[in-house]
This record gives structure tokens, C-alpha cells and sequence, in this order.
């Protein structure tokens, strides 16, 4: 559920129209729903009321908004990050230092470093080095650095090739049956309290067999290296449970997942910690476009709009669908494709839909654009990043402000023996 709806024949969000907030602050614009926020951090935790030890922990990457990580923040959500840039966020953001987790397989030395000295929570190790570089670091500093040893269980996720991080194939994590022996090391050090195991199998998951098949195997390696003398007290599951783009998705209930985890793990006797953030995000946000030309074509017309690849990547990326709908429908439909007005052929956003029929000069939004919507823009074509609307109730407010051209030039030097 979100809260997003039309009235007397306007789409809103919560009790402020689309057409309100696109005549103040112009188009493209992403809008977020602080409700639809609050409600999916509730309900991913009421999902999981049968675990009893357990940290969830935002995955910023999926929306990573300051205002939007308050939202989170006063909901007892800390964050899972994979860069110092999100680290900072996450503490801009008023989420404690220990409650922030460090994913990522590139984590560079200087921000382990630096995650150190902010005396974050846990690091989720990628590789054996990684363990033995924070781990020297930490011993520098006089103190243990708390870790998790990343595995992957080689788990198909079922899900775009793109965001598949569990089979044996993808960068993420060790090999689960080199686990032991790495753990083993690596527990040894001076510096590293490696406290348990961690895993994440893929994104938009809407199956939970891959996710009970990946925990069963993680399970497996916590008994083996608590009968080889380790202490396992925190396992990290990750996140990856997907939300409905399309008619026809039919997402996880969250409390079938939260079932699910609480039977496979109930002798594990550890702190679960969990990475949502499309579940959270996804659905709590649009992006809103005007319609530039309805251009004739060969086969259905092109539906230019003022949003672009650069604004919205992941059908560019992915082949992924978002809803486009009109802000004020008039009935009618058509069957057109959906592009933007950037210089590249995969500028397009859908083929051959059923849309409802607009016009030059109409609104339109693309739905659940919440999450790996903004956080993935870029300014190709020099086209200004879009700004960030957060609604709640009756009242908006601008979040993030378009990054016009002028801002971006301002940002560049000539050097010297190019000046005339």
C-alpha cells in the first residue's frame, strides 16, 4: 500500500496534488511520500516480530536522501553503507555510528579507516586481505574492529542478472566451502573480533525459496564453526525482498518472510541483522514528467517526456518496468512508446505500452520510483540532476535542488595555457 491516489480526478500524493508540486518546482521532479516511508519500515518489522534478536539496518544505496534517512532514523532504522560518502549520510542523518553496518567489496583502506574512527557498528568482510588490512588498522588504533565474514552460498536468486550477488559467479562475498578455513585466520587476528557470517543473494527477489535455500546453507556454516570452537553471535541475511512494479508482481507478504526466517534460524541463537531498502523505498516514490511532443512513428507514436535515462536509469540498465500513468486520465487510452530526450537509442523508458492517452503538455509519473531512482542519476547530456520532493500530510517540501548546468560548468576549471 502507499499513498499515492487520485481525487475528484488528480493524482496526489498524501493531500498535496502532482499538478501543486510540479507548477512550484518544475519537472522532472521525484516525490516521496514520508507516510508510505514510515508505514513499509513498519510493516518489514511487524513482519519479523517472530525473530527475537534482530537489527535492521536501511540499505542507503537504494534512496539515499538526507531527509528521507531521518524518516528512517526516527523509526529506529540504522544503515547498511557501501561507501564512506553513505557513511556520512547515514550520520548526517542522525543514525548512530553503532548501528551503521559497512557492506561492499571494494571498501578502500582509507575508508576503513575511516569507518574505524567513526566507530561504526560492524564490516561486513569481501575477501581474506580486506580482513587482514582492517584488522592491522584496528590493532594500530588499540581496538578490535566487530566484523562479519561475507559468504556466498551460491544461491540462484531468480532475479535480473544485473542484481544477482549470491551464485558463484558474482563478485560478492567468499566461497562458502573456503569459509572455514578463512574464518579461522582470520578470527586469530590481533584487531579483528569476527563475530559471525553474513550473505546477500540478489535484489527484487518476489520468491522466497532462494532466500530459505541461501539461510539453510548459512545455517550449516554457523553450526560448523561453532563445532570448531567460534563464537557466532551475529549472522546478517542481507535484504533483497522485491515490491510489485507490474499487474502481475506479486511481492513476498512480509509476514510469510518473517515466518520463514524465524523457523529457519530458531537454534541459531544469534543477532539476525537485516539490509532492506527497495522494500522500503520503492513504492514511496514517483517521478513526475511533463509530456514535450506525442511524436508521430512507424508502428505507435513516441511519447517524448522532459525525464530521461539520466534521471531514471533501470530501464536503460535493466530492461525494468515502471507504471506511467497521467496525472489527471482522462479515460481514454493508447498504445505508444515512452522515451526521453537524451542523444541515445536505449533513451526509452517503454515500447509498444498501453498507457493512458496524453497530450503535449500533460503530466504524467513514472510509479515506484522511490528506490535506485535518484541515488542513479547523472548528468549526461548536461542535463541538471532532478530535485527531490519529500511530502507528508499537507505539506512538501524541496529535499535536494536541481543541480542546474550552470552549477555543474561552475564546478570546472580551463587550466591556465588554455585561457584566452
Amino acid at each position: 500500500m502507499d499513498h499515492f491516489d487520485y481525487r475528484d480526478g488528480v493524482l496526489h500524493v498524501e493531500d498535496v496534488s502532482i499538478p501543486a508540486i510540479a507548477a512550484a518546482v518544475g519537472t522532472p521532479v521525484y516525490i516521496y511520500s514520508a507516510a508510505t516511508f514510515r508505514r513499509h519500515a513498519r510493516a518489514f518489522r511487524d513482519g519479523l516480530a517472530a525473530v527475537p534478536r534482530k537489527h535492521l539496518a536501511y540499505a542507503i544505496k537504494a534512496n539515499p536522501n538526507l531527509a528521507v534517512l531521518r524518516v528512517l532514523a526516527d523509526e529506529g532504522y540504522g544503515a547498511d553503507v557501501v561507501s564512506v560518502g553513505e557513511m556520512k549520510r547515514a550520520l548526517a542523518a542522525g543514525i548512530p555510528a553503532a548501528d551503521i553496518v559497512f557492506s561492499g567489496v571494494g571498501k578502500t583502506k582509507a575508508e576503513l579507516a575511516a569507518a574505524l574512527d567513526a566507530g561504526i557498528g560492524q564490516f561486513n568482510l569481501e575477501l581474506e586481505e580486506e580482513g587482514v588490512v582492517l584488522a592491522a588498522l584496528a590493532a594500530e588504533r588499540g581496538i578490535a574492529a566487530p566484523a562479519t565474514l561475507r559468504v556466498n552460498p551460491d544461491v540462484d536468486a531468480g532475479t535480473h542478472a544485473k542484481i544477482s550477488t549470491g551464485k558463484k559467479e558474482n563478485k560478492f562475498g567468499v566461497p562458502i566451502d573456503q569459509a572455514p578455513a578463512m574464518f579461522d585466520r582470520l578470527a586469530a587476528l590481533p584487531g579483528m573480533n569476527l563475530r559471525g557470517v553474513a550473505c546477500h543473494i540478489g535484489s527484487q527477489l518476489l520468491d522466497l525459496s532462494p532466500l530459505e535455500a541461501a539461510y539453510t546453507r548459512i545455517g550449516a556454516l554457523v553450526a560448523e564453526l561453532r563445532g570448531a570452537g567460534h563464537t557466532v553471535t551475529h549472522v546478517d541475511l542481507g535484504g533483497g525482498v522485491g515490491v510489485p512494479y507490474k499487474a502481475g508482481d506479486v511481492s513476498p507478504d512480509l509476514a510469510d518472510y518473517g515466518a520463514m526466517v524465524a523457523r529457519v534460524t530458531a537454534d541459531w541463537d544469534a543477532e539476525l541483522m537485516f539490509e532492506p531498502g527497495r522494500v522500503i523505498a520503492g513504492n514511496a516514490g514517483v517521478l513526475a514528467t511533463e509530456v514535450v511532443w506525442v511524436k508521430p512513428g512507424v508502428t505507435h507514436p513516441y511519447v517524448i517526456v522532459d525525464a530521461a535515462m539520466n534521471d531514471l536509469a533501470r530501464p536503460a540498465l535493466y530492461d525494468a518496468w515502471h507504471d506511467f500513468v497521467a496525472v489527471e486520465p482522462t479515460g481514454a487510452r493508447m498504445t505508444a512508446n515512452i522515451a526521453g530526450p537524451v542523444c541515445e537509442s536505449g533513451d526509452t523508458f517503454a515500447m509498444g505500452r498501453d498507457i493512458d492517452a496524453v497530450a503535449r503538455g500533460d503530466l504524467a509519473v513514472f510509479r515506484t520510483a522511490g528506490a535506485y531512482g535518484a541515488t542513479m542519476a547523472s548528468t549526461y547530456n548536461s542535463r541538471p540532476l532532478v530535485p527531490e520532493v519529500l511530502v507528508d500530510g499537507d505539506r512538501y517540501a524541496v529535499v535536494a535542488d536541481r543541480v542546474a548546468a550552470e552549477a555543474l560548468i561552475a564546478a570546472e576549471r580551463v587550466p591556465d595555457w588554455l585561457a584566452k
